[in-house]
């Protein structure tokens, strides 16, 4: 069975709750004319997760386990996907959830369009309970791909030059994509701590592969984030596009205060536009200081290499996460 296995669907978990059980009903579901399976690949969840995988009775799901110190985001999907057999690997997080059943066939039909493309992503949608700033900013961020669905280096002069244009190309998101087998035997996923997809969708942009982009092929993935988390993650962000990039998300504090702003009066104008105020007219101001966390958390992280060791334990959400310091969310 497993050398007539089209696609493998890769789930790192650790510690997800019960949401696993929604996103593993739906991987089941899907409807397909190939055959897939599913590895799961848990770093040390104590919440029931382990028992779980192991209760589902279906013939496509297995486990892998792994320990806790032995994780990395980059490191971990590449010991998942040696571990399958697929032609292509559909990765997906914990907490992503495919909206249709024809989500792993969307991701397979474009793929297969072109030998060219080395991977696809998908659209993300936010969760019913998530602010509607939140569903919002999802719709804006993921229709700036609707107008060029595959890309490739066509430009290498702009490229050189263009942040913006390199950084369109190399968005890519493994909370839903799927890549082709051949390409990531070349080109695996690098050992680093974060943005593990962009890093290897730059290295495969630069290797003269297409990148395609699937409006079709819908997740629910969201998070409703304290303001305490979101400058956390916002930290995360920052300094990891620092290090891997050389991106300054926010360089000096005359940006942290314009970029606030600026994403503030879109806010405002969106509550204005929808009427949103009359409904919730605390909702701007909580944005607000969620704006807010946003930028310190990105002007913070393009700092991170002059900060105390100290801070970026405080700091970095990833870094708490990977220890087991949060709370499980159920």
């Amino acid at each position: 069975m497993n050398s007539a296995i089209k696609v493998s669907i890769v789930i790192p978990t650790k510690n997800p709750g019960t949401i696993l059980r929604r996103v593993i009903a739906s991987l089941l579901a899907q409807e397909t004319k190939f055959c897939y399976d599913i590895l799961v690949i848990d770093s040390g969840s104590t919440d029931g997760t382990i028992d779980y995988i192991n209760s589902v009775k279906s013939e496509r799901l297995r486990l892998h386990t792994i320990l806790p110190a032995e994780f990395g985001h980059g490191r971990t999907r590449n010991l998942a996907i040696s571990l399958t057999t697929g032609e292509y690997i559909a990765m997906i997080t914990h907490d992503a959830c495919p909206v249709m059943p024809d989500w792993l066939d969307s991701l397979v039909q474009l793929a297969d369009s072109d030998q060219r493309i080395a991977g696809v992503f998908g659209r993300h949608i936010a969760y019913p309970d998530a602010s509607i700033f939140t569903k919002h900013e999802l719709e804006l961020h993921f229709s700036g791909f609707d107008e060029f669905p595959i890309v490739f280096l066509s430009d290498p002069k702009r490229y050189e030059v263009d942040v913006a244009y390199r950084q369109f190309l190399h968005f890519f998101s493994d909370n839903n994509a799927l890549i082709r087998r051949q390409v990531w035997e070349c080109i695996p996923y690098p050992d680093v701590s974060f943005a593990e997809d962009q890093l290897w969708a730059k290295k495969i942009i630069e290797a003269g592969w297409f990148k395609a982009y699937s409006a079709h092929a819908v997740v629910f993935h969201s998070h409703n984030y304290s303001f305490v988390e979101r400058l956390q993650r916002s930290f995360d962000e920052s300094y990891a596009f620092f290090r891997l990039f050389g991106y300054r998300l926010c360089p000096d504090l005359v940006s942290m205060i314009k970029s606030w702003a600026g994403m503030t009066i879109r806010d405002l104008r969106f509550t204005k536009a929808t009427k949103l105020w009359r409904q919730a007219p605390f909702a701007v101001v909580i944005a607000a200081i969620d704006n807010l966390m946003r930028v310190f958390g990105h002007y913070l992280g393009t700092r991170g290499d002059k900060l105390p060791p100290r801070f970026h334990k405080k700091l970095s959400r990833d870094h708490r996460v990977l220890r087991g310091w949060l709370k499980i969310k159920k």
